[in-house]
């Protein structure tokens, strides 16, 4: 099990960039797989970007090429740059971990969660 806290939210214009970082408690952070997910209001949460343990990555296609997903195991922390923000990128924005490999975007394939920090993108 880890804790994960999230930070780097905010407000922003479209077109404008913003970088979130998670932090994770925990001495087997590097094992895990860690992912990034969107919960815009009415909507169901999304999956966007997932990491593995050997750095092979994944996203979803509407952020394709403007996202992109790292981590350093040395700080137990992962990222997500945010380039050419849209204001259909505005939503609560979650870290979560799980411990097997894969690269999955569901939800339920994620065992811990952090509480989400904001991102909202003025047009």
């Amino acid at each position: 099990q880890v804790q994960l806290v999230e930070s780097g939210g905010g407000l922003v214009q479209a077109g404008g960039s913003l970088r979130l970082s998670c932090v994770a408690s925990g001495r087997t952070f590097s094992t895990y797989t860690m992912g990034w997910f969107r919960q815009a209001p009415g909507k169901e949460r999304e999956g966007v970007a997932a990491i593995n343990r050997i750095t092979t990555t994944a996203y979803a296609d509407s952020v394709k090429g403007r996202f992109t997903i790292s981590r350093d195991n040395a700080k137990n922390t992962v990222y997500l740059q945010m380039n050419s923000l849209k204001p259909e990128d505005t939503a609560v924005y979650y870290c979560a971990a799980r411990p097997l490999a894969g690269l999955k975007f569901g939800p339920d394939e994620y065992t811990d969660w952090g509480q989400g920090t904001q991102v909202t993108v003025s047009s």
